[in-house]
């Protein structure tokens, strides 16, 4: 086989194998669809019946094994994803929109990617486990509701645990009046 041939040859075999490792990488790294949330559901981090509590919630589905972890509030998701084991990790995390769905009773088809998502901390609407972090797609929304109800609106990698603790005492039972 003369050079020329051989160089051709090896260019192929390389595009080929770039083709076809570029095509496995992308189907491992689709992002997850959301999951409903369903009656008996119960919170990763608290234990408590999802749906039986008011406000946004919130759920991560881990990329390895596509596990989804499902939360009684947006409060709850924090907690979990800010934990030094899982705040490095590329989880695909959702919430409820909630200019697109009401506070007593989230539609999951208002669910949205988390890390896109504008937060309403502070606020003093009620969450499952008394305040939580109200979600929302746009930031105009977020922060028309922070003039109703109070608080501060934030983007996705602003919140701290430190957002968490103040003024939201940890399991608290506030939230379980709708």
């Amino acid at each position: 086989m003369n050079r020329s041939k051989s160089n051709w040859l090896l260019v192929a075999l390389a595009a080929f194998a770039l083709t076809a490792c570029s095509g496995s990488e992308e189907q491992t790294t689709a992002k997850a669809a959301p999951v409903n949330f369903a009656t008996g559901d119960e919170c990763h981090v608290c234990g408590m019946v999802i749906t039986n509590f008011p406000g946004p919630k919130g759920q991560a589905i881990t990329e390895k094994d596509q596990h989804v972890r499902k939360f009684c509030s947006t409060r709850d998701m924090f907690a979990w994803a800010l934990q030094p084991e899982n705040v490095n990790r590329n989880h695909t995390l959702y919430v409820h929109d909630m200019a697109e769905t009401e506070w007593a009773s989230p539609d999951d088809i208002a669910l949205i990617d988390a890390r896109e998502a504008f937060y309403v901390v502070g606020s003093n609407r009620k969450g499952a486990m008394g305040p939580t972090l109200a979600s929302f797609a746009a930031k105009a929304e977020a922060e028309k509701f922070a003039m109703e109800y109070g608080g501060e609106t934030m983007a996705f990698p602003e919140i701290t645990m430190d957002h968490l603790n103040s003024g939201m005492a940890m399991h608290s039972m506030g939230g379980m009046d709708h």
